[in-house]
């Protein structure tokens, strides 16, 4: 790609609003580990679900979401989009519980909700799991989308590319903190979400494609493997059943409360957790998941999903980019290269435009994944287990310290990666058979440090095992692999929940009156604790369930009635208007009523 001056105008104009404002708040980060890491708890709503937004839109997120259009068709999608499941649940049932708890980042919840040397253990042991291995792990795939697009556009290699960006993000990350975070991650949304709009429209308009009536025509004429309807919303169950399994079944039935996956944790945790932590009220960290749930799933899929489609008439194959792009480096070849490789269509000005926006959807989930491992690092393993009596300044300057040896970490695992998809796919393998256990811990007592502990090792032996069968010729298949993660890790955790020792009563009551978690599963712990009278309103379980499915609905037709619209589907589009009224209706209802006894600004700590 070519830039004029006009375009390199705007790459510097987008840079400039995005990251200037972050410098005002490098004063204020510096105080204290609460304002670095948690923005002194004061964020209202509003930012804090932008910033949920925009982290979860990375430059390795159009790739991904092309990746998947192409080989499995729009219907593909599901396996993210079963994660609105997991997502409204933390709506209606984890957000007012993590606020209320208190503590500056959730590992710090093990020391409150269990007792003795295995907590402490389970807190120091995913300190560095999460905070370096599986942080590096996210943040190298969402380089190595950096490094495709940069190698696609300008012909960079990989060291050139990471150089560039990690300049940039480690400067900001270290400075800044997480306000500064914040209010990058909401202007950069704004910037990306115009771009990929953009995008969409001129590869829509674009000689090879003509308009949305055209695309429609020649997507029917292309079918896919097994016949594949690239353009459907849902899996074809009676010709196509494997694919129907893997994409629909097992995501919607199992995954998306068996697997732990960084923006969609079953019960809420990593940064939509920091930023529920963050947040000035209850109500605000509820609001903030909410509006987070309906912008990742209903604003931003469909201008993508325009461009991978798209990209389908343009490249039907991938020796179709290799030749339309002879400088590609044929390591970065993959069909999530589909997506830059459609950028050659935009005109002067908006690839300028396009320029900036992947740049900031690269800063916006780098900058996050470095002040969260950070974090990790520094409270929860740092001040907790090495030097506990240091001033805040000191945690601080360690923060930013160990912010860069996080990049230069993650730099060096893109190198051991190809392809968005099969990053995807290793992520969530690593994380499967453990949510359960994250969504039942806040309402059964039982629970302890050693289920947790349980959970982690069977999860990752199950995946090491699998692993070694596929690599000596016994693979199997992704669905049957999750089922047996799932079931070995479960039986695993259940069993030291009722044999292993139990959590410390004192601890239990401490807990149960500090965050109030509702449910016939702490019944005898609310009996020692002296609490009587009915449960407050706002912990009616009927109306947690009633909103939670109504959410669901509203999102998913909204998402629909979307694509249904730009296929010109008007039938299609007119069913689902009316399913998004009822339930946003209904949704409206019941978030009125679950919000009545919150406080609006009172921080719940």
């Amino acid at each position: 790609m070519s830039l004029t001056l006009l375009d390199w105008t705007i790459v510097v104009v987008a840079l400039l609003v995005c990251f200037v404002p972050a410098l005002f708040f490098g004063r204020r980060a510096g105080q204290s580990t609460s304002e670095f890491f948690a923005s002194g708890r004061a964020v209202p709503w509003w930012l804090a679900g932008l910033s949920m937004v925009a982290t979860t839109f990375s430059s390795d997120t159009p790739n991904l979401v092309t990746d998947i259009v192409r080989r499995d068709g729009v219907a593909g999608n599901w396996v993210w989009w079963s994660f609105l499941l997991t997502g409204l649940s933390t709506v209606f049932f984890y957000a007012r519980l993590w606020r209320r708890s208190g503590v500056l980042t959730d590992l710090e919840f093990y020391e409150i909700r269990y007792s003795g040397q295995a907590a402490s253990l389970v807190r120091g042991f995913r300190a560095i799991y999460l905070g370096l291995f599986y942080n590096c792990m996210i943040m190298a795939t969402v380089n190595l989308a950096a490094v495709k697009i940069a190698n696609i556009l300008f012909g960079l290699d990989r060291w050139q590319t990471l150089l560039m960006v990690g300049s940039l993000n480690v400067v900001f990350a270290t400075y800044a903190g997480l306000w500064g975070v914040l209010v990058i991650d909401m202007i950069q949304f704004f910037i990306k979400m115009s771009a990929v709009i953009a995008a969409a429209y001129f590869a829509v308009t674009s000689p090879q494609i003509g308009g949305l009536g055209p695309l429609m025509d020649k997507l029917a004429a292309r079918r896919g493997p097994g016949g594949l309807d690239y353009t459907a919303f849902l899996p074809d169950f009676s010709s196509n059943w494997d694919l129907a399994i893997a994409v629909f079944i097992m995501p919607v039935a199992v995954q998306w409360w068996a697997v732990w996956y960084p923006g969609a944790e079953p019960g809420g945790g990593s940064y939509i957790a920091q930023r529920m932590l963050a947040s000035k009220s209850e109500k605000d960290a509820l609001k903030s998941v909410l509006f987070f749930n309906f912008a990742h799933y209903v604003l931003r899929p469909w201008p993508w999903m325009l461009v991978a489609l798209c990209s389908l008439i343009v490249y039907p194959e991938l020796a179709d980019i290799q030749r339309a792009f002879p400088n590609l480096d044929p390591a970065l070849l993959g069909h999530d290269i589909a997506y830059p490789a459609m950028l050659r269509f935009l005109p002067v000005g908006f690839a300028g435009l396009m320029i900036g926006g992947l740049i900031a959807a690269n800063s916006s989930t780098i900058l996050t994944h470095l002040n969260w491992g950070a974090s990790y690092l520094v409270h929860d393993f740092y001040r907790r287990f090495i030097r506990a009596d240091a001033s805040e300044q000191h945690y601080v300057r360690v923060g930013r310290v160990v912010t860069v040896g996080l990049f230069l970490a993650s730099a060096a695992t893109v190198y051991l990666l190809d392809t968005a998809r099969d990053a995807f796919g290793v992520i969530l393998q690593i994380g499967a058979g453990t949510g359960l256990l994250y969504l039942v811990r806040w309402f059964w007592w039982r629970v302890n440090a050693w289920a947790e502990i349980a959970a982690m090792m069977s999860s990752l032996v199950v995946s090491i095992a699998l692993l070694v069968f596929a690599r000596n010729g016994a693979p199997l298949s992704p669905h049957v692999g999750l089922l047996v993660t799932v079931l070995v890790t479960t039986v695993c955790w259940v069993a030291a929940a009722y044999l292993g020792p139990q959590t410390d009563r004192q601890t239990l009551i401490a807990f149960y009156r500090k965050v109030r978690p509702f449910g016939p599963g702490w019944e005898a712990i609310r009996r020692e604790a002296g609490v009587t009278g009915p449960a407050r309103d706002e912990d009616n379980i009927p109306r947690a369930l009633l909103g939670w499915a109504v959410g669901c609905a509203t999102i998913w037709s909204g998402l629909f009635l979307i694509g249904a619209v730009l296929y010109g589907r008007w039938a299609q589009a007119s069913l689902l208007a009316v399913v998004l009224l009822v339930s946003g209706v209904t949704l409206f209802w019941s978030m009125r009523h679950l919000w009545a006894d919150m406080p609006d600004d009172t921080p719940a700590v």
